[in-house]
């Protein structure tokens, strides 16, 4: 059997092949009922369009890119299924690509050739900084995620790392704990706009309102943010024997490595060490015990990521607004680590 055409789309809709083209390529000038119709009949027709001819077309390829640090963390590979799950909504393909947090895959990502096969790019830079804002001026729909470069010339969509961070320990103290640890601290300690660096300011503000005076032997780097990171920074904060009551890992996965060197050196959690997160992956639900965690947001910054983007590609110049930064709602999500009773488990 042959696949559904354009044709066959038009007909089961009841408009013209023009009116279907409008809805594929998201033009705005349809009526809501019409596109409905239209959308109504490409699922049930199960059709694909040709990207390729619309591409030649169209000059757009129907495709979006996003680079990323390093899918081995959690949260970028959550990120990115998110991207694609926003992406697929709005009936777009995603290229993802991993950098290794490595300056030249970076740059490379942003004046390659490889860039020109999509028709925008989510750019998550983890080597770039502030001082590279101009690289962004490539001419090309961009979207910056993280906190490595502000000001840009492209829209932005990142996270209240700071603040929520700050939230993350005042949980601590809520619940008593007065000798906060905290893993994931850079290794050149320099204070730079960077994830590591806002977190730890965040947790610093926080000790400060509350009148706990700051322990620098509390502060533990580890890096990469990976789980035998954070199970060695624990074991060497258990090792040197500074008393702590309660810990704030910088992501995730620092903390499951965390409670793991815990575990092992027979310290309960919350009992003796309260445990918060940062990311709310989903194996923070589903470890012994359940993580607490910052949830950053990231289903609405993925979305809003993609939206800002098709918006990019598809504006004219003489209708270009400037740059964006958009900063989605954080929350903390309290679970089994910091004394909070767990929850039944279902299905996403």
């Amino acid at each position: 059997m042959s696949s559904p055409t354009i044709h066959d789309v038009a007909r089961v809709a009841g408009v013209s092949i023009k009116t279907v083209s409008n809805v594929i390529n998201d033009y705005p000038h349809v009526r809501p009922e019409t596109r409905r119709k239209v959308q109504q009949a490409i699922e049930e027709l199960d059709y694909r369009p040709n990207l390729s001819a619309r591409g030649l077309r169209s000059g757009r390829t129907g495709v979006i890119g996003l680079a990323v640090p390093e899918l081995r963390q959690n949260y970028f590979a959550e990120l990115a299924d998110a991207v694609i799950r926003a992406a697929e909504r709005r009936r777009l393909g995603v290229v993802v690509e991993q950098t290794g947090g490595d300056r030249e895959r970076e740059i490379e990502v942003l004046t390659g050739r490889r860039v020109r096969l999509t028709d925008g790019l989510l750019f998550s830079p983890m080597a770039l900084g502030q001082d590279d804002r101009e690289l962004l001026n490539t001419g090309f729909p961009v979207v910056l995620l993280g906190e490595r470069i502000f000001g840009g010339p492209t829209d932005h969509v990142t996270m209240h790392n700071g603040s929520s961070a700050q939230a993350a320990v005042e949980h601590l103290i809520s619940i008593g704990r007065r000798r906060i640890a905290v893993i994931g601290a850079h290794p050149d300690g320099k204070q730079e706009v960077r994830s590591a660096d806002l977190r730890v300011r965040g947790y610093r503000a926080a000790l400060e309102n509350a009148g706990i005076a700051l322990n620098p032997k509390l502060i533990r780097v580890a890096a990469p943010w990976h789980r035998e990171n954070g199970a060695e920074a624990m074991r060497g904060l258990l090792a040197d024997g500074v008393p702590f009551d309660g810990l704030f890992a910088l992501n995730d996965t620092l903390a499951l490595g965390a409670l793991r060197a815990l575990g092992e050196a027979g310290r309960k959690v919350p009992d003796d060490v309260a445990v918060i997160g940062f990311d709310n992956i989903d194996e923070a639900s589903y470890s012994v015990p359940s993580l607490s965690s910052v949830d950053p947001g990231r289903e609405t910054i993925a979305a809003t990521a993609v939206d800002l983007l098709i918006e990019r590609i598809n504006e004219k110049p003489e209708t270009a607004v400037p740059p964006r930064l958009i900063k989605p709602e954080f929350r903390i999500v309290a679970r089994e680590s910091t004394g909070a009773r767990t929850t039944a488990l279902t299905p996403r």
